[in-house]
């Protein structure tokens, strides 16, 4: 029976994608462990989604693992990479901003900020959002550490925590801005 520990990492190191070997705490994994932190975030809004919106989560937590697998690389083997699969490029960037502006055509778009809260899946949404944003944080540390130019992790973290905004916007049948009005 195969073991599904190796025992590599004992010494708070983590193998790399395409090869090499770096601290767990560097900045590379801890921007790929963040975006993994958000893959499962997502996992609490997808079970217990209706199906349109698990599809569209799960296509979301899919093209995270294309983000995760360039923030797991080194930046000599980034020529490796194949765009859309291991590589993020700018046609998912391009796909999350048409689904935010769908989204915003067909639910609208807050005016002021919003309280969490207003279902079940948009709560998780909204966890999986913050989740993202910190992902985001921890990739430019990243990309600046490393000296990563031409990467586009970046912009399509910040794109999908714009979209898991508006997808949580679109689950909930109210939204509760952060003041009550004051001429109610």
């Amino acid at each position: 029976m195969a073991k599904i520990y190796t025992r590599r990492g004992d010494r708070g190191e983590t193998g790399l994608f395409y090869g090499g070997r770096v601290p767990k705490d560097a900045s590379g994994p801890e921007a790929y462990g963040t975006v993994d932190e958000a893959v499962s975030a997502l996992a609490v809004a997808r079970a217990a989604a209706d199906d349109a919106v698990a599809e569209a989560i799960l296509e979301v937590q899919r093209g995270l693992f294309v983000a995760a697998a360039e923030l797991a690389t080194a930046p000599e083997n980034h020529h490796r990479l194949e765009p859309g699969v291991s590589r993020v490029d700018d046609a998912m960037v391009a796909e999350l901003e048409a689904r935010i502006d769908a989204l915003v055509e067909r639910v609208g778009a807050p005016t002021e900020f919003v309280v969490p809260g207003g279902d079940p899946v948009g709560a998780a949404l909204d966890v999986a959002r913050t989740v993202v944003r910190r992902a985001e944080r921890r990739a430019v540390t990243h990309e600046r550490e490393a000296e990563i130019a031409d990467s586009r992790v970046v912009p399509y973290l910040n794109r999908l925590a714009d979209y898991l905004f508006m997808l949580a916007r679109s689950t909930e049948r109210t939204w509760t801005p952060t003041r009550e009005d004051p001429e109610e």
